[in-house]
């Protein structure tokens, strides 16, 4: 069995047991089941209060976002407090969609902020225009105090953060914060490879863990080892079209 084959094996056995005892503990919440999703979990809300409560949020002016259920009151507090918003469409399909709250009703934010609406309040940008991040939030299937993580298994969290990195719109020195319930939290090594993104800080219903970062964050897009989803295709062939460009 090769490296990268068995990574990959390791990564799944991860992501199944945590779908499992999640679901088992009764603390999975909707939408279900979590097989295959980042998981909501019981307690998401404290720890989405958590993080808006950092001083890191509190200065930050713009903010990106995964767009799963487990971080959408990160989303909804960053656009009550006046900062820009950056989501991901789901699978890259459409890129990347720039919440603007000056630009978006204040009775109509909290809505603006769920995925089944964001794209009908936000303005989808391409990733060279996008503004520069102070601050990144993840979602996770897994992490543990190194810093290590596992998403749900294709790769996009990964890809977006390359292409943010591309594009020079975040930096090494950008925060990326991951909440998550405690038994998503491992003691067990995870298996890191270049393109995977570590966290810095890891927030439960229980706790805050600043890791130990131990693990370089991606520098930009690998290009030599970049295996594109169909879905995000169009949007990958974009980025090389206006690369070539220059």
């Amino acid at each position: 069995m090769s490296k990268q084959i068995s990574i990959k094996k390791i990564k799944e056995d991860i992501r199944e047991d945590i779908w499992i005892t999640l679901e088992a503990r009764g603390v999975a919440r909707w939408p279900k089941p979590v097989f295959g999703r980042i998981p909501n979990f019981e307690g998401s809300e404290e720890t989405c209060r958590k993080i808006v409560e950092l001083e890191i949020f509190r200065k930050a002016r713009v903010v990106k976002v995964n767009p799963d259920s487990p971080q959408a009151l990160v989303r909804v507090y960053a656009l009550l407090q006046g900062k820009t918003v950056i989501m991901p469409s789901p699978r890259l399909r459409h890129g990347f969609v720039v919440l603007d709250p000056s630009k978006i009703p204040r009775e109509h934010i909290r809505e603006a902020a769920y995925i089944r609406n964001f794209m009908d309040y936000g303005e989808k940008v391409d990733p060279w225009d996008l503004p520069e991040a102070d601050l990144v939030v993840i979602g996770s299937v897994a992490v543990n105090e190194k810093g290590a993580r596992v998403g749900k298994g294709g790769g996009f969290a990964d890809l977006e953060y390359g292409v943010l990195r591309e594009f020079k719109k975040i930096s090494e020195n950008t925060p990326v914060i991951t909440n998550v319930h405690d038994l998503q939290v491992l003691e067990m090594d995870i298996p890191m490879e270049r393109h995977d993104v570590p966290v810095d800080l890891i927030v439960t219903p229980t706790k805050m863990i600043k890791t130990q970062g131990v693990y370089k964050k991606p520098e930009g897009i690998y290009w030599d080892i970049l295996q594109v989803e169909p879905e995000a295709r169009e949007f990958i062939d974009k980025i090389k079209r206006y690369l070539r460009k220059l």
